[in-house]
Parts: C-alpha cells; structure tokens; sequence
C-alpha cells in the first residue's frame, strides 16, 4: 500500500485517481490544484507516491518536479499527461520524475506504475 498525493488542476481527474487507487489499497494522503500547492503538500505529507498533472495552472508539473527533487531527490513522481505531451513527459522525466500515466487511464496501467515504484 503506497500513501500517495494526487496534484491535478482538474477535481474529475483527482477524483478517478483516488477512485482507482483507493479501491485497490492505496491511501490518499492528499490532493493539490496545482504545482505550488503540491510542492507545499509534498513537504507536509511525505507521500510515498506523487501523481502530478503537466499543464497546471501557477506552476506547472515539470517545474513542481524540479521543486520536489531539489527538496528530495528520493521522491517518485508519477506524470499524468495527455496524448501528444511526449515532449513534456520527456522534459519531466529528465527532471526526476519516475514514470508517466496518459489520460484517460486505464486502471491497470495506473496501478502497475504505482506498484513498481513502490
């Protein structure tokens, strides 16, 4: 069981990742709007586990990446992007991040990615 955070902009993509990860023994340790917020959850949460929107309003998941990195370099985030990002995925794993989800998910998919992280 991984504690995880959930950073999206979008409460509907929130709400089917914790669906998804609730029901399969994961626990939601918290959710974020966008990139500051999440660096800022990170901190007080210390989830095992981050998923983490790319286009977000503020600051976006590539930069929140490099902010969560810098504070803890053993962090793992998870992308979640959506078709036709290849060039941000690619960015955001060169900042650290772990792995990459695509929207619309596929429960599978999801937990296999969250699973081998942890």
């Amino acid at each position: 069981m991984a504690k995880v955070l959930v950073v999206d902009d979008a409460a509907f993509m929130r709400m089917m990742l914790k669906n998804i990860l609730g029901k399969n023994g994961h626990q939601i340790v918290g959710e974020a709007q966008n990139g500051a917020e999440g660096v800022k959850k990170y901190q007080e949460l210390k989830p095992d586990v981050v998923t983490m929107d790319i286009i977000m309003p503020e600051v976006n998941g590539i930069e929140a990446v490099r902010q969560i990195m810098a504070i803890d370099p053993e962090a793992k985030i998870v992308m979640v992007s959506a078709l036709g990002q290849e060039a941000m995925v690619k960015e955001a794993l060169e900042a650290g991040a772990r792995d990459f989800i695509v929207k619309p998910f596929k429960e599978s998919k999801v937990l296999e990615v969250i699973e081998k992280l942890c």
